[in-house]
């Protein structure tokens, strides 16, 4: 059977270069999603929009903010649509992007609910 976890995640863009980020367990910045940090709990998630409001203060990243998400079996779907479609990256050339490079979710944007 697979664990399910349900919680949040914190996304940003990275300043640097615009790209999608996801705030890991140890405070890092990741392009993907499977490596995002998870809170359960609604304190774990106030500390997570905490940190990275810092990065925002460092300018490292710009309008973080949390996702509902759930890990499954150690990947990370979120939630809402529009944040498929952030962890996956260009959605109209595969050949391009996360998906290209193979740091793309394994959960298809348009999945049904």
């Amino acid at each position: 059977m697979t664990v399910q976890e349900k919680g949040q995640l914190v996304t940003a863009n990275r300043l640097r270069d615009g790209i999608a980020v996801f705030l890991t367990r140890s405070g890092e910045w990741s392009e993907v999603i499977d490596d995002a940090a998870l809170a359960l709990e609604p304190e774990a998630a106030k500390a997570l929009e905490a940190r990275a409001r810092q990065d925002e203060i460092r300018t490292i990243v710009t309008g973080a903010y949390l996702v509902e998400a759930e890990r499954r079996g150690g990947q990370v779907r979120a939630a809402h649509i529009r944040e498929r479609m952030r962890a996956l990256g260009p959605t109209v050339r595969m050949d391009l992007g996360k998906q290209a490079e193979g740091k793309g979710s394994p959960f298809a944007a348009p999945e049904g609910e």
